[in-house]
């Protein structure tokens, strides 16, 4: 699995950790050794931009995701990569969130991670049904890897 995170915001995370959580995910969800994901920390301002061009919400918003492959289609042959896509994380959004749910910054982090790459795997939670399963394997995800509640 290849997965590259890149800090563009002031507070510096440890890439190697985030790239391991990431990765447990990964294996958790039984992706393919050939994924390829891009995970992006940023300040609420650059997610504001993402948001307002993606989007059309001029707003900063916690965590985005950009599928660049579709779970429905087949997949590419070896050794080509599956591009499964990028998650944008707003790291200021997510200390406000930490701070009121109660939790860490860590657990808040691991769980936008958890969402995005839902997301990028085809999940959605536009109605109740989906928003229940989108709940249940977010719960599984963060505690496969050590951040649940």
């Amino acid at each position: 699995m290849d997965i590259w995170l890149e800090d563009e915001q002031d507070r510096p995370l440890d890439a190697g950790h985030w790239r391991s959580v990431m990765e447990r995910m990964l294996r958790h969800e039984e992706q393919d050794a050939r994924t390829e994901i891009s995970v992006t920390f940023v300040d609420d301002a650059s997610i504001q931009e993402l948001n307002r061009e993606h989007r059309g919400k001029d707003r900063p918003t916690d965590v985005l995701s950009f599928p660049q492959w579709d779970p429905e289609d087949e997949l590419p042959p070896a050794p080509l990569p599956i591009p499964l896509g990028d998650i944008v994380i707003s790291v200021e959004t997510a200390e406000r969130q930490a701070s009121e749910y109660g939790h860490s910054l860590e657990r808040e982090i691991g769980f936008l991670l958890a969402h995005g790459l839902l997301h990028l795997l085809g999940l959605d939670h536009e109605t109740p049904e989906e928003e229940s399963v989108m709940r249940e394997r977010q719960r599984r995800l963060l505690e496969a890897v050590g951040l649940s509640r």
